[in-house]
């Protein structure tokens, strides 16, 4: 079965759970959601896509591909996650009370076939002045970490390699 992985990414920890996610699979790909050429989807058996969330939201080319491949998605098999430091928190952290999933399945209409929610890092060392600094304030209102000296992981590598198992047997859409 020929996957995709379609990905948004602010700061690469979306890309580099979808490079976690294919594995040594070598029929699959990854692609960033702004190179992606809609007319090959058809190509392939298995979409997943994954998406980082900045400032309270996912990427608005995100919805954008949603909206306007609707149809095309529900044709295929479907896999969504969600990248969010708010994740981190045990009771936001599947897809049932992650704010951010929610609003996004409410905004796009659409549902994938599984779908979860990775906690994902806050990397201050990269940061240009403006985020880090914000990021900061937000991570203060939310009890998160402060010190703005180093990055802080909070993605669970066994729960991403327990995703990929799970995408990795599910089986094509009757047409």
């Amino acid at each position: 079965m020929k996957k995709i992985f379609i990905y948004s990414s602010t700061d690469g920890q979306t890309q580099k759970i979808c490079e976690v996610l294919k594995g040594k699979d070598k029929e699959s790909i990854i692609d960033s959601i702004d190179n992606i050429n809609v007319n090959n989807l058809s190509n392939f058996d298995h979409i997943i896509l994954g998406a980082s969330v900045r400032y309270g939201d996912h990427h608005k080319k995100l919805y954008e591909f949603v909206i306007n491949n609707k149809s095309l998605l529900e044709s295929k098999k479907t896999a969504f996650f969600s990248v969010n430091a708010t994740a981190r928190k045990f009771n936001k952290n599947s897809p049932s009370t992650n704010p951010y999933i929610i609003k996004f399945l409410r905004k796009t209409n659409w549902t994938p076939d599984i779908m979860t929610v990775f906690a994902g890092k806050i990397d201050y060392l990269n940061y240009n002045f403006f985020d880090k600094y914000i990021i900061k304030l937000i991570m203060w209102i939310t009890n998160g970490p402060t010190d703005t000296s180093k990055c802080h992981e909070f993605t669970n590598w066994e729960k991403v390699e327990a995703f990929s198992k799970e995408i990795e047997f599910f089986n094509p859409k009757m047409h």
